[in-house]
This record gives C-alpha cells, sequence and structure tokens, in this order.
C-alpha cells in the first residue's frame, strides 16, 4: 500500500504524517537503545526505568487536545500503564521483553522513590 502513496501520501496520509512519524519513531527507538547499551556497558541496567506506551492513538496521542474528556483517557491511560509488567528492550533483538522479577512499572517507581 506505501508504495503507491507518492510523495504527498509520505507527507499526508489518512490524518498523519507518515514520513514524520518514521523519523520521530527511529529517533525514540535509538534513544532506548543508547540508555539500554550504556546502562548494560556500566552493569547497572536495575538502575534504569524508562516507562513508555506506543499504544496512544487519536486525540489521547497528540500533545495539544486539551479537552477535559482527552485528560480524563489520559488519566486511564497512565493508571493502566502503571499495571503493567516493567519492561525493557532487549538491546540483541530489539524486541519489548517483560524484566524478570521486576513486578509491575507501579512498584518499580516505589523503588525508585523509595517510597513505602
Amino acid at each position: 500500500m506505501a508504495a503507491k502513496w507518492g510523495v504527498l501520501g509520505w507527507l499526508v496520509n489518512q490524518s498523519s504524517a507518515p514520513l514524520i512519524d518514521a523519523f520521530t519513531q527511529a529517533s525514540d527507538d535509538l534513544v532506548v537503545m543508547y540508555n539500554n547499551t550504556v546502562f548494560e556497558a556500566f552493569e547497572s541496567v536495575d538502575n534504569y526505568l524508562r516507562i513508555q506506551d506506543d499504544g496512544l492513538t487519536g486525540d489521547l496521542a497528540s500533545v495539544d487536545v486539551a479537552t477535559k474528556e482527552n485528560l480524563e483517557g489520559l488519566v486511564k491511560a497512565g493508571e493502566v500503564i502503571l499495571d503493567n509488567l516493567v519492561s525493557r528492550v532487549n538491546t540483541s533483538t530489539g524486541i519489548v521483553e517483560p524484566v524478570p522479577d521486576g513486578g509491575t512499572n507501579r512498584e518499580a517507581l516505589k523503588r525508585y522513590s523509595f517510597v513505602a
């Protein structure tokens, strides 16, 4: 399908910007891989926590929709993310994997903040 988009299709396609999205996602992925590599090199991966959700869509994924409904939706999405298992990108495969005995993101944040 993308092979038939042409220049304009790569710039704007179904209310998105595929070319810009690709560059943004690539930048995010490089930051994750770089940070993981550095923390692995210093044998301190347990001192690094990155909580990220790429599943937001529509208004929830927009940075400029500040309606009450959208903000409430973001709070709900945040609650779900907090209850997800801690995960980390495997630098060998590039795949996000759950951290063994990592618990939930909520538990990890409590450990990192030293809050009981």
